[in-house]
């Protein structure tokens, strides 16, 4: 089920600095909900105040209120959508509001920052490569498990995690920008040593640019309720696990940590992926340079 809601404003600016986060300088949050049905989604938490999550709505003339939002700007900056709610939902494929969105990023000659765990982001290549023509673009997949069966435990109705990876290669075959979100980090059910490292496998037979993790999962009142319920049917033991170990805490890292991101990095340097925000936001540039030089 989709349904329209008005909006007054689509262009916010970012909470954190360019520096501190993939060098973005606004958000624009094109839908509310989503149908992926993760049971680690963070936008279920009561600060959102989405009700009824599962059932999307669409904002309401976003084209027209980008467009003026952007002509208004006396600087261009870079754009990230799809930070609370997938912008690639299914509904994305008839509504085609991302791709307006995008368009309207190109013609303005802003950069473009998206995140998904849609394949349908490839339907808009094109797009995304005129946006790093002008600017920078680049796309983030959401991986959590690089093993299917796993993956749909945790995120039952997303698409699968072979199918982002086919989609990462085809959108870095396309010349933009792309790598692995590895977030959540779920502690004891993703966090182990084999799931890193054929994420970084995958990523790398991919064209990864870069992966990303912060170590573990948010749990927050609303969502906090969600995720523990669907975790004690997937295994009420590690239902009681989590709770006995985390409690009432808000950000819960993995305990494997340690041996988790040293693994990663001493992967990603064999594979020349990039791993900290410095580095990305440096490469994220860098291709942007360049594919800004084969106009001319």
């Amino acid at each position: 089920m989709v349904r329209t809601i008005p909006a007054k404003t689509i262009l916010q600016k970012s909470r954190y600095e360019p520096s501190e986060w993939f060098g973005v300088d606004y958000v624009i949050n094109l839908y509310r909900g989503c149908t992926h049905g993760c049971i680690y989604c963070d936008s279920r938490s009561n600060c959102y105040g989405i009700k009824d999550f599962e059932d999307v709505q669409v904002k309401e003339d976003s084209d027209v209120l980008l467009a003026k939002a952007l002509h208004a700007k006396k600087k261009s900056g870079v754009i990230s959508t799809g930070v609370v709610s997938d912008c690639y939902n299914i509904h994305e494929q008839d509504l085609r509001v991302t791709r307006s969105a995008l368009s309207i990023i190109a013609d303005c000659r802003f950069g473009a920052d998206v995140n998904t765990k849609s394949p349908l982001v490839t339907r808009d290549i094109d797009v995304l490569q005129r946006i790093s023509w002008a600017n920078s673009a680049s796309v983030r997949f959401t991986v959590t498990a690089a093993d299917d069966a796993l993956a749909k435990t945790v995120e039952p109705h997303a698409p699968s995690s072979s199918e982002r990876f086919s989609a990462l290669k085809e959108v870095s075959d396309g010349g933009v920008f792309t790598g692995i979100m590895l977030t959540p980090l779920i502690p004891f059910v993703t966090d182990t040593r084999e799931n890193i490292e054929q994420i970084v496998e995958l990523a790398h037979q991919g064209g990864a640019k870069f992966i990303y993790t912060l170590g573990g999962i948010s749990i927050r009142d609303g969502q906090k309720e969600f995720f523990l319920d669907n975790l004690k049917h997937i295994s009420p033991k590690l239902a009681r696990q989590f709770k006995e170990v985390y409690g009432a805490s808000y950000f819960c890292y993995s305990l494997e940590l340690n041996d988790i991101l040293k693994r990663m990095r001493e992967l990603c340097d064999k594979a020349n992926i990039a791993y900290h925000m410095d580095d990305i936001i440096k490469a994220s540039k860098c291709q942007a340079d360049r594919e800004q030089a084969t106009l001319f």
